[in-house]
């Protein structure tokens, strides 16, 4: 079952339409969609909510420490609540996949994503849940840095915005652990 919800980004104005902040994007609907803001948390490095699905408190958490910082803030949220690796759920971009693709994945490598790379090093585990946003690849290595941190086009972010709200209708069945259905729901 998961407990937690990290969405990944980068905080401030400055970034806040960036491809980088598809994880934001994804946990601020979340909260919206059921009643809850995010307040500021000193103790976790970064801004906390909570929702209920089927009855269960599921907290929803954005890093403040900028992307390739963001495993301090999961790790001491982790050990103030107890929680396990297994038992959270990161969302992030995904340049290797299409805009407007959402996948499911347990475990893995980073893949060179420095959110993740820096979770992974933090908690000393890569064996949590992500759900990855695609955001498709500019095509050199070397633009990506410029590509991630830049808006997308007013097609990508529609096609962006659709993936999240079929992410969000299946957030149920992923709290709930039935990643299978969940899974089939998203990649069909």
């Amino acid at each position: 079952m998961i407990k937690l919800i990290v969405g990944l980004g980068n905080p401030g104005k400055d970034y806040q339409e960036h491809r980088h902040n598809a994880g934001f994007w994804f946990v601020e609907s979340l909260a919206s969609i059921n009643g809850s803001k995010f307040t500021s948390q000193s103790k976790f490095f970064g801004a906390a909510s909570s929702i209920s699905l089927n009855t269960n408190k599921i907290f929803l958490l954005k890093p403040q420490t900028f992307m390739n910082s963001s495993g301090g803030s999961v790790k001491s949220f982790l050990n103030y609540y107890d929680v396990s690796p297994e038992e959270i759920l990161v969302v992030h971009d995904e340049l290797d996949l299409p805009v407007g693709t959402v996948r499911i994945k347990l475990g893995g490598s980073h893949g060179g994503h420095n959110g993740l790379r820096d979770i992974i090093k933090a908690l000393g585990s890569n064996n949590f849940y992500r759900l990855r946003i695609g955001i498709d690849h500019p095509g050199s290595k070397h633009d990506v840095v410029d590509y991630v941190l830049k808006a997308p086009s007013k097609s990508e972010l529609k096609s962006i915005e659709e993936s999240l709200s079929s992410a969000i209708e299946i957030t149920d069945l992923l709290v709930t652990g039935n990643f299978e259905d969940a899974m089939k729901a998203l990649h069909t």
